[in-house]
């Protein structure tokens, strides 16, 4: 899952980005509302977290202007103003959820949680492919009841190739959602985490989950989709 976070205060928006990408979130950071808007309008984000006060562009203009793009990601704008018209203001301008300052890290993840799930497609925390079980909630894989430990890059990979199971991903769209904008569109390395998610998986034979579909991307399906 890739997230724009867009906060002006440079320590806040570290610790914030570093806790995310702990949690196998993918994040881009911008520090002005008009850099947001620009980001936003180019990248196809699963979720948007928006401080309220910004320079150069409110987030309140942010999501406004993004609404009337028709853009329908999914926004989360923080704010320290905790007026009711303050909030009622910033859901009426687009905004799918508030959260006031100061907040708890943990309130923060659940509010992100429950934004996926009420997206334009439901999308429950665990997802079950075959014998494989990713929960995106406890951060835990199970394949055939026994615990896999994967690191936060390839927990994210797993989890977007299983909430797409039966459908070939390019590495156009895996280098999107589940690496930020520092990702080298000319390395190898998709490759290399598939590899290691294979690995872990016990993933070979006639019970291989991840196959490769040459100049397409990957599938992961308990059926054989005539890949490799």
């Amino acid at each position: 899952m890739r997230i724009l976070l867009v906060e002006d205060e440079l320590h806040a928006a570290e610790m914030l980005a570093k806790g995310l990408r702990e949690q196998a979130y993918a994040v881009d950071v911008a520090g002005d509302g008009v850099s947001a808007l620009e980001a936003a309008l180019l990248t196809p984000y699963d979720a948007i977290v928006l401080d309220w006060m910004l320079p150069r562009k409110s987030g309140y203009d942010v999501c406004r202007e993004l609404r009337a793009t028709g853009n329908s990601v999914p926004i989360l704008m923080l704010t320290a103003r905790d007026a009711v018209g303050d909030r009622i203001a910033g859901l009426d301008a687009g905004a799918d959820d508030y959260l006031v300052k100061p907040f708890h890290y943990r309130e923060l993840l659940a509010r992100l949680r429950a934004l996926r799930r009420r997206g334009n497609v439901f999308s429950p925390d665990l997802v079950s492919v075959g014998d494989l079980e990713v929960d995106s909630r406890s951060h835990v894989v199970r394949r055939a009841g026994a615990q896999i430990e994967l690191t936060a890059k390839e927990f994210a990979l797993l989890e977007f190739l299983a909430r797409r199971a039966g459908e070939v991903v390019g590495r156009a769209e895996i280098s999107e959602h589940v690496w930020a904008n520092t990702y080298d569109p000319f390395s190898n390395l998709i490759e290399v985490y598939v590899q290691r998610l294979r690995r872990k998986l016990g993933d070979s034979g006639p019970k291989r989950l991840i196959r490769t579909r040459r100049g397409e991307g990957y599938i992961l399906s308990p059926e054989d989709h005539g890949s490799d």
